[in-house]
């Protein structure tokens, strides 16, 4: 079943159960007013219920009714009918004793009704004896007998009281009244089923259509959560999820993207020195290397190429486990400065050979501890420096590392005099098997991995790595590290 269904059911229900229960209300009323279970009945009579009287009213009534038939003449006797006054005035309520065309008496409370024209007619048959009554723009409920005195003038006895006519009113229009609002109900549940169902269809049909959308492979498609209500939640939720699986699809396309290039790029880096490897062993063999010297030479080379080899493929294993973050980190504090001073000790054997100076600036107070894996690390400011030493091709060498301290972590800083990189590759310089040499020429040596792993292995300790660098005058690789607790 829909829920359009279910909704106009329900407030089907909702209104026969009110209704219901109001008539149930509407009979309880007299029975818990009078205590009588018959008085449902009387209530509802039309003599009780459009026409009632106080029981003042219906006693003097029922004298003067019985004088009027008995005693008539007594009707004209003052006395008495000051008696009936006196009855009725607590109820605000007054007699009229006509006789003939004239009104032979009248209480004080009804002495605005002058005119004997504007009183009910005669009426001997006393068929029509309840009723009401409009004089002069105000409304009386009236009760009467018409009888015939001894000298066989016509009288009559008309006990009146003043009532709203808005009462009235309601009274005579009570089933138009009741009609129009039964209609009303009905007309307001229904608006209220169309426009409640429909709050609640039309934004389902529109997540139904974007479904159907994103299905076809329209993952763009616009999902309104504006509303504040659940249904907004769900539009809003269900909008993040559209959003994430895009994302998901993007980053998929993208590491599809850097799976072919990643694998284009090893196919070139492992030709080219299988090819000069291939190129050597066949020139051995056709016995170009006919001395000594060549031999060495050609042996040489074929070592020096499959050193190379072995490096990218180890740079390429190391690289690909931190990638899918199979390589396990062992964390610990480490006193930075010391690290950074016996790392530079170490290096500094094979960087004197090649003619470069190291030269190490603490900037921190005090000895400050690090969180990082003391392998890992080494290896970062190896591939960073061996970066460096490819872009040295001055006559005096130089190699800064700064150790600057922060509030929450401490800043380290490679600072080579090299030849610069250009501002348009800055920004790719950390990218696997980038090189600012597009024609991917070795001849400085590295797989295009080094800065790569370096970045990888820094965002494993939730560190930062950038680069700024000048043509000419040099490059700075930064990176932070967390301090320890």
């Amino acid at each position: 079943m829909s829920i359009r269904w279910r909704l106009l059911i329900s407030h089907t229900t909702m209104l026969i159960v009110t209704l219901v229960l109001f008539l149930i209300s509407a009979l309880l009323i007299p029975v818990a007013i009078t205590g009588d279970i018959r008085s449902i009945k009387d209530l509802y009579t039309r003599q009780y219920a459009l026409k009632p009287l106080t029981k003042p009213e219906e006693n003097v009534f029922l004298d003067v009714k019985y004088l009027a038939k008995k005693q008539p003449n007594q009707l004209l006797n003052e006395t008495t009918l000051k008696q009936f006054d006196q009855k009725l005035d607590p109820v605000s309520s007054g007699l009229i004793i006509r006789k003939g065309k004239k009104i032979v008496h009248s209480s004080k409370i009804l002495n605005s009704i002058k005119d004997e024209k504007k009183l009910p007619s005669f009426e001997p048959e006393n068929i029509k004896v309840r009723e009401t009554i409009s004089i002069d723009h105000q409304f009386f409920l009236y009760v009467k007998f018409d009888f015939y005195f001894p000298d066989q003038e016509e009288g009559s006895v008309i006990i009146m009281r003043e009532v709203s006519p808005f009462v009235e009113l309601s009274r005579s229009l009570f089933p138009l009244i009741f009609g129009a609002l039964f209609l009303s109900l009905i007309l307001v549940n229904g608006l209220l089923s169309y426009f409640v169902s429909r709050s609640i269809i039309k934004p389902l049909f529109s997540l139904k259509t974007a479904t159907e959308q994103m299905g076809e492979g329209n993952l763009n498609v616009k999902i309104d959560h504006a509303r504040q209500d659940e249904i907004g939640q769900l539009s809003y939720e269900f909008d993040k999820m559209r959003k994430k699986l895009k994302d998901s699809i993007e980053l998929q396309l993208q590491y599809e993207e850097s799976r072919k290039e990643l694998i284009s790029n090893i196919s070139h880096d492992l030709k080219t020195p299988i090819t000069a490897i291939k190129g050597y062993i066949e020139g051995i063999q056709d016995g170009v290397a006919d001395s000594q010297g060549k031999m060495e030479k050609y042996l040489s080379t074929i070592k020096r190429k499959a050193t190379d080899m072995d490096q990218l493929i180890d740079d390429l294993f190391l690289f690909s486990k931190l990638d899918l973050k199979k390589l396990p980190f062992y964390f610990e504090g480490i006193e930075i400065n010391r690290f950074i001073i016996n790392f530079v000790e170490e290096a500094s054997f094979d960087l004197e050979e090649k003619g470069i100076q190291v030269n190490v600036e603490n900037r921190t107070k005090n000895e400050v501890k690090v969180i990082a894996d003391r392998d890992k690390l080494r290896r970062v400011m190896t591939n960073i420096i061996n970066n460096s030493v490819k872009h040295m091709k001055k006559s005096e060498k130089n190699i800064c590392i700064n150790i600057n301290e922060e509030a929450d972590f401490v800043e380290i800083e490679v600072r080579d005099n090299g030849s610069g990189i250009e501002e348009q590759s800055l920004p790719y310089i950390f990218d696997r098997f980038y090189r600012v040499d597009t024609s991917r020429n070795k001849s400085t040596g590295g797989s295009g991995l080094g800065l790569a792993i370096a970045k990888q292995i820094i965002t494993e300790h939730d560190g930062d790595i950038w680069v700024e660098s000048q043509i000419g005058v040099g490059t700075s690789i930064f990176f932070t590290l967390k301090k320890s607790i």
